[in-house]
């Protein structure tokens, strides 16, 4: 296939070599003229390893080429990588600068063209930087109109500058966002031979998924470091308990917790956030990840109360009030601390739960919800059926 590769910076390089290494015709787009030399003379414009050797032998091969200039790139190829840089900016948004340049340069060299040409962004982009920004862009600049002539598609790299061409041979899946089924078949083909997942999505979701990711990848790197400076603190061997902490493939590192819905609660994840947190500030360690999990969670609690609230209907059904199913155990429940609150602000408060009964609590879990709500068997009903009846949302 033949392809033009925009932004010659870590990603497009690799990206550009790779390409031409598995026997695409890449034509390289970067206006700095020093770029575009090192390439066409067989020379990679970064450090990383192996990228050297790819990019000598593609060249030699006359399978890659480069240039400053936006027309030859596009005219030559049917598919286009926008791999551009998109740095922060001081108050953390994007800068776009880049992309929209190349977008318009893009736009201009199309409007001529006769033949459909697909443009891929590989860009790291906040969801809908694509379809709100660049697609009006390329748009306006070609006469043309996506899905006529003109195809838009995201596939975000997960490339690792010191082990990019290993990354992408070997990627952990392949994600390609398109506006309508089909339109990522051109991506899909130009990877067929690399094994990996394959997972064809709306652009929005595609861009969603790159964030997430490194934003996840993040969180790690620091949950591990606070554990760590933890256990330092209490002379610990932190390698030791995050070796143990990563042998649990169930629980740990699985798709388990890992579903977007409610908050959590009971009486286990609460008070063991707190006794940690509290240990950390006993022994001077700051774990501001940490702290903010209980923060977060609270915050997660009073925005399904505000919506609960907002809909404006003052009689509220709850199937199901314990913090998770299949029991009884209504301690630190944040389905309670919704209830406590409505009932305060005046709603009717309506429960079915066929795990609780006030007759069969005991213990702690009985002195919880007498502190909390005292009245709990009143607003109890026996069956679904009646609760459906008794409420205006459930």
């Amino acid at each position: 296939m033949k392809i033009s590769v925009f932004g010659l910076g870590y990603v497009g390089t690799v990206s550009a070599g790779c390409l031409a290494s598995s026997g695409h015709t890449v034509w390289g787009v970067d206006v700095n003229a020093d770029k575009v030399a090192s390439i066409n003379s067989g020379a990679a414009p970064i450090v990383e390893p192996d990228i050297s050797e790819f990019i000598a032998k593609a060249q030699k091969q006359g399978l890659l080429k480069a240039t400053v200039s936006s027309a030859e790139g596009i005219q030559n190829t049917d598919v286009s990588f926008i791999c551009v840089g998109t740095p922060s900016q001081a108050n953390g948004s994007l800068d776009l600068t880049h992309m929209k340049r190349v977008c318009e340069d893009i736009g201009l060299a199309l409007r001529d063209k006769k033949t459909p040409h697909t443009v891929v962004f590989r860009s790291t982009t906040l969801p809908g930087t694509t379809e709100d920004v660049a697609i009006p862009i390329l748009e306006k600049h070609s006469g043309k109109t996506v899905g006529n002539g003109l195809f838009v598609c995201y596939n975000p790299e997960f490339l690792r500058e010191g082990t990019s061409v290993k990354d992408y041979y070997h990627p952990p899946k392949i994600v390609i966002g398109e506006r309508r089924a089909g339109e990522g078949d051109v991506v899909e083909e130009i990877y067929a031979g690399i094994t990996a997942p394959t997972i064809r999505t709306s652009i929005r979701a595609a861009e969603m998924v790159k964030y997430s990711d490194n934003a996840f990848h993040a969180l790690k790197v620091t949950f591990a470091n606070e554990i760590g400076n933890i256990c330092k603190r209490l002379d610990i061997d932190s390698h030791a308990v995050m070796d143990i902490f990563c042998q649990d493939t169930k629980l740990n590192l699985s798709k388990v917790y890992l579903k977007p819905g409610f908050a959590f609660g009971g009486s286990c994840l609460p008070k063991d956030l707190r006794a940690l947190s509290y240990q950390a500030k006993r022994t001077d360690v700051e774990v501001p990840v940490l702290n903010a999990i209980l923060q977060s969670n609270a915050v997660h609690i009073k925005g399904v109360i505000q919506r609960i609230v907002g809909l404006g209907k003052k009689r509220v059904g709850f199937l199901g009030m314990t913090f998770k199913p299949d029991t009884d155990d209504l301690r630190e429940s944040p389905l309670v601390e919704v209830i406590e609150t409505l009932l305060g602000k005046g709603f009717q408060v309506k429960i079915y739960d066929k795990n609780v009964a006030t007759s069969r609590l005991i213990g702690a879990n009985k002195r919880f919800i007498e502190e909390h709500i005292p009245h709990l068997s009143s607003l109890l009903v026996d069956q679904a059926a009646d609760l459906v009846d008794a409420a205006q949302v459930v």
